[in-house]
């Protein structure tokens, strides 16, 4: 018989199972990295905020990064490897509090997973070099592409342009 105790224990489990069952897919299962690093390593290298974005697949509390407001010409580059991954000229302000872009440099520098965590479906992004961890992609950005890179700003570094 089902009574208010079972129900309020079935819904606990259930919210902290569905994540487990449904998981996102990691972008290291199916690709192999030009940069790679043990663990130890990566924790050593990053802040411990780089490192539970790019690592963990973290995110970053929205409106934190100083990022956000970069308008100077350069390129953004994954904090991981310091590859550059995004151009100034292609971002924009999306309001979302994240670093928005409507393009990569090029499809090599970046790749994308499914994401199914927390019960929402979506496309991870992640850096074509080392295979950080960088935000998502989502299909309501600005033309010519249509597309909006949401990105951590924790997991970028601004390279800005030679004078």
């Amino acid at each position: 018989m089902l009574n208010r105790r079972h129900m309020l224990l079935s819904a606990g489990l259930a919210a902290i199972g569905l994540p487990l069952v449904l998981g996102r897919s990691k972008a290291t299962a199916a690709e192999t990295f030009a940069v790679t690093h043990t663990d130890a390593e990566w924790q050593k290298m990053l802040t411990s905020d780089q490192y539970a974005v790019l690592r963990q697949e973290g995110t970053e509390r929205p409106f934190t990064s100083d990022l956000l407001h970069e308008a100077r010409k350069g390129n953004f580059a994954c904090a991981g490897c310091e590859q550059d991954a995004f151009a100034s000229a292609t971002k924009f302000d999306s309001g979302t509090g994240w670093p928005s872009f409507w393009a990569p440099l090029d499809a090599k520098v970046v790749g994308t997973t499914r994401d199914t965590q927390l019960g929402m479906v979506r496309e991870a992004v992640h850096c074509g070099r080392c295979g950080g961890h960088l935000g998502h992609v989502f299909d309501d950005g600005p033309k010519p592409t249509g597309l909006r890179y949401c990105l951590n700003g924790v997991a970028l570094k601004f390279h800005p342009a030679s004078a």
